[in-house]
């Protein structure tokens, strides 16, 4: 047994180099790092109270336990309003995510919209040093900052990822470009994992009156009428605005929502005032499905049609074309 401070320099170098080979060889390997995080969270506790804010965090790690755990992930720890989660491979963490976001959805479908969860997601894949409970290293600071970067519903993902999927899994990714991620000297490439079918599940929207095209919120419920605020919130997440004042009254307060269930989404009704489909009147609370091509009419004031992501704008689009996010 040797004393350290009898040690010289250079031994105590040599010991270094066999320490880290030695850490090296036993604990660093590769894992996919998930970063899980609430949207809405802080606001939600002060709104509802701490219980039920406690409550939304558990709903959370149950669901994210019913997705992961059969596909191998596991829960390393809370961090505040999310979790950190780590999978053995980038594959069977894909399939757990979309696992997760399928109980979500079921979820958030029995529950009024203040209560649903909408939740962002960071995947990374590198090398970390890990015992088999605490997970450390850089990479773990990049999934982090993925996270953080990914909008609201959305799952953001780097090409490290991406390189370790198969053909298939890349099929339903689409590349967002270089960002800026706190902290990182250099920009990262990332990617959105895009797994709905957009036949079902359309990603945007065009206003066929006025030319204007709209992303449709990553969300479960989105709500559509001409009232933008009610009692300091935000009342819709699509304010519908005609050009005419006249013809922009026939427009409901709230008049209809658009609801993604499990095979696609559903419209909902919420106004006496005409809502159809296709030319096909859907009454007041009532479900109807809606797919990518579908036109919706709005109290026989505009008219909008729903298309996935790679539809170019039809050649019967009046006005000047642009594309939006909600809010904007």
């Amino acid at each position: 047994m040797f004393e350290l401070g009898n040690l010289t320099l250079t031994e105590i170098i040599r010991l270094q180099n066999q320490l880290q080979q030695e850490l090296s060889r036993r604990f660093e390997r590769p894992l996919l790092m998930v970063f899980s995080d609430i949207v809405g969270s802080t606001p939600y506790f002060a709104r509802h109270g701490d219980a039920m804010g406690r409550q939304m965090h558990q709903r959370h790690f149950d669901l994210l336990n019913q997705g992961f755990a059969p596909n191998g992930g596991r829960l390393v720890d809370a961090v505040g309003d999310g979790a950190f989660c780590v999978f053995p491979n980038a594959g069977a963490g894909v399939r757990g995510v979309i696992a997760f976001h399928q109980a979500m959805a079921r979820d958030n479908a029995v529950r009024a919209r203040a209560h649903q969860l909408s939740v962002r997601i960071g995947l990374h894949w590198g090398m970390v040093l890990t015992d088999g409970q605490a997970v450390t290293g850089d990479a773990v600071h990049v999934a982090a900052r993925v996270a953080r970067v990914a909008e609201a519903g959305a799952t953001c993902l780097t090409r490290q990822v991406f390189k370790e999927l198969d053909a298939t899994q890349r099929l339903i990714c689409h590349a967002l470009g270089k960002r800026e991620l706190k902290g990182l000297a250099q920009p990262v490439e990332l990617l959105q994992l895009d797994w709905r079918d957009p036949a079902a599940f359309p990603r945007r929207l065009l206003i066929e009156e006025t030319g204007e095209w709209m992303e449709l919120p990553q969300q479960d419920i989105v709500s559509f009428g001409r009232l933008p605020e009610h009692e300091g919130s935000r009342a819709n997440d699509i304010v519908l605005v005609h050009p005419d004042p006249e013809r922009a009254r026939l427009i409901s307060r709230w008049h209809f929502e658009l609801r993604r269930v499990a095979d696609g989404l559903r419209l909902r009704a919420l106004s006496d005032s005409e809502t159809s489909i296709d030319g096909q009147r859907i009454q007041k609370g009532i479900d109807a499905p809606v797919l990518s091509g579908s036109r919706i009419r709005v109290a026989d004031t505009l008219t909008l049609r729903l298309v996935g992501p790679a539809m170019d704008a039809p050649d019967d689009a009046h006005g000047a074309t642009m594309i939006r996010k909600p809010g904007q």
